[in-house]
């Protein structure tokens, strides 16, 4: 008798998207409120450690696809948090403006190729993965150009990438308790 195994795709989708959320309220509009040790306490636990978890299990489900991207989102957001730890504890200066943009756009690019790994996935999984490469991209050229109003432009772009992948987590969950009642845009196979 086989063990069914849970799905680990809503946890890494919601652990993404809620961060994802909570960061780019911050690159919106600092009103709202200031990038802080919240955000970068989320991307550490939730963001960071709930996907890693997410990625093993689908690891486990032999889901290659899951696998790597869950777990590479989860080591993002470690690093991200790392970005700004490790310079209050190591002599080395804090990544510039140059670095960054390097930073986001390899990021940008490993998703833009991610998202070619969505294409027989639901048109829901495509947006989150496309918006995030755009986000990603909105980000090194405002760290390029260094112009607030790009920041801004990709913090609201960010919000509506996160917000799709917390829509897609529990689509996720409530279809599988209840059944398709959320559309995701299945594609037929």
């Amino acid at each position: 008798m086989s063990e069914k195994l849970a799905n680990p795709a809503p946890l890494g989708l919601l652990a993404f998207g809620l961060t994802t959320v909570l960061l780019n309220l911050s690159n919106a509009s600092t009103s709202v409120f200031p990038l802080s040790n919240m955000v970068l306490a989320m991307g550490l636990v939730y963001g960071g450690v709930a996907q890693i978890i997410a990625g093993s299990m689908e690891f486990k489900k032999g889901n290659t696809f899951g696998m790597v991207a869950f777990s590479s989102y989860g080591f993002f957001w470690w690093s991200f948090a790392a970005l700004f730890l490790l310079p209050q504890v190591s002599p080395l200066p804090a990544a510039n403006q140059s670095a960054m943009a390097a930073y986001f756009f390899m990021w940008g690019l490993f998703t833009f190729a991610m998202f070619f790994g969505t294409l027989k996935s639901s048109r829901a999984l495509q947006f989150v993965f496309m918006s995030l490469a755009v986000l990603f991209f909105l980000l090194t050229a405002w760290q390029v150009t260094g112009n607030a109003n790009l920041q801004q432009v990709a913090g609201y772009e960010g919000v509506i990438c996160g917000l799709s992948a917390v829509y897609l987590g529990l689509a996720e969950v409530i279809n599988e308790a209840h059944g398709q009642i959320l559309p995701i845009g299945q594609i037929k196979q």
